[in-house]
This record gives C-alpha cells, structure tokens and sequence, in this order.
C-alpha cells in the first residue's frame, strides 16, 4: 500500500491554538559517516494553511526519486513563504556530538528563514509574533541547543512541537525534507566532483552514507577530512 499524501491537518490543528506561523523541519545526513548533517526548514502563514494547495507528489523525501525531488524544489519554493536550510559539518558533529549538532543546524536553518520572513513580510512577521515550530520525530533537540555558545540568535523563539512521522504526515515538513534532501545531495555531489582524488568512495552516490563501495575505501584508504572520525567508520 503506497504511503498516504501529508496534510494539512497537524498544522490545522497548531493554527487553533493562536500560532501566526508554522514552519516544518525535517534533517537529512544523520547517520552518514562523512559530509554535513542539515536541517530543511518551510515556513507557512497561518492563514494560510490549509486553503493553499500542496504541490501534486509532494511527499517524504525518502519515499521520492531523486528525479522527483529535483522537480519539487521549485514548486516549494514558490509554494512556502520562505525555504532555507542549515547544517554542521563533520568538524562540529565530531566536536560537539550529533544530537548538539542536529540543535544548531536547525537553529541556523531557523535563522536563515526567519531573518528571510522578516524581509519579505515586515508587517506580518516581528518579534512578538507567535510561530510554531514542527519537529520530525519524538525529541525536541532545538530548545537545548538554544543555549549553546554556537548556535545563532534567531529572531523569534518559536514553541517548538514534535510530531513521529511528521515528514510523512505534515505537509510543511514534507516539504523541509525534501528541500533538505536536494541542498546536501548537491553538497555532497560538489564534494565529491572537486576531490577526484577520493573517486574510491563514490560519494557522488551514496551521498556519505556507507555504502559497501564506501566502506570498502574507508577500510583501505582510511578517512578523509570530509568523514566523521568520531564514528565507527569501519
């Protein structure tokens, strides 16, 4: 049975509590063993929501061809009042620890979208606007990162909701994931085309994550500056 379409209704259901905005996140990367961990993030009007129509196979990223993802970039971004995303490298997953790192680069796709809604919307998105926030899956890792010496200063703390399978269910995250999905495949596709020197690794394919072919370099090549040492990479 195919996978149902992501709605409106969990947004819906965040609206009639007084939220003015909803923005979806979703990550992609996070059990890679080299490249970065990034956060997608779509922000909604309240308003909005639920008259606007979700664009035609819009879906879970994971459930979708890389052909099909490619193609939905546009209509999201047409379609969301604001796309961005945020990520940590390699670097900072193995300083910090990956659900720290999950934290910031969600903060930081936060800021980006944010700061952007700002712009775009000065009179409708301010500092004591009320935004809500919906997390894929069960923890919520932005409000402690919130403290964090690293993270960024967003604009407006939002109420942040979890939400299992929110990238299957929700449409606004539905829509982060696939706009995260797209941003650290092309990352890790331009890794991959200026180091032919780590062709072994075939990143261009697996995007980071390990593969036998990867695993297979990685054991006898050992790791580049791009893998997350801290890692059981063998």
């Amino acid at each position: 049975m195919p996978a149902p379409s992501p709605t409106w209704q969990f947004e819906s259901d965040i609206v009639h509590q007084g939220a003015q905005w909803i923005i979806g996140l979703d990550e992609v990367g996070r059990g890679c063993l080299a490249g970065p961990v990034t956060l997608g993030a779509a922000a909604f009007r309240a308003d909005l929501i639920g008259t606007d129509t979700i664009p035609e196979g819009l879906k879970d990223s994971k459930l979708l061809s890389e052909r099909r993802r490619e193609a939905l970039i546009e209509p999201i971004a047409q379609w969301a009042a604001a796309v961005g995303t945020g990520s940590c490298s390699n670097t900072e997953i193995d300083e910090w620890g990956i659900s720290s790192c999950l934290g910031v680069a969600a903060l930081r796709a936060l800021e980006t979208v944010e700061r952007d809604l700002l712009e775009k919307y000065p009179q409708d998105f301010y500092e004591r606007v009320r935004v809500a926030v919906i997390l894929d899956g069960p923890h919520d890792y932005i409000t402690p990162a919130m403290s964090m010496v690293h993270a960024p200063t967003i604009p407006v703390i939002p109420r942040v909701y979890t939400q299992v399978k929110a990238d299957q269910q929700c449409a606004s995250v539905a829509a982060a994931s696939v706009y995260a999905k797209v941003q650290r495949d092309h990352t890790m596709l331009h890794i991959a085309q200026d180091n032919p020197q780590w062709a072994a690794y075939a990143w261009g394919k697996n995007k980071g994550y390990g593969s036998a072919q990867h695993r297979a370099a990685l054991k006898e090549h050992g790791p580049t500056p791009y893998h997350r040492i801290s890692w059981k990479l063998g």
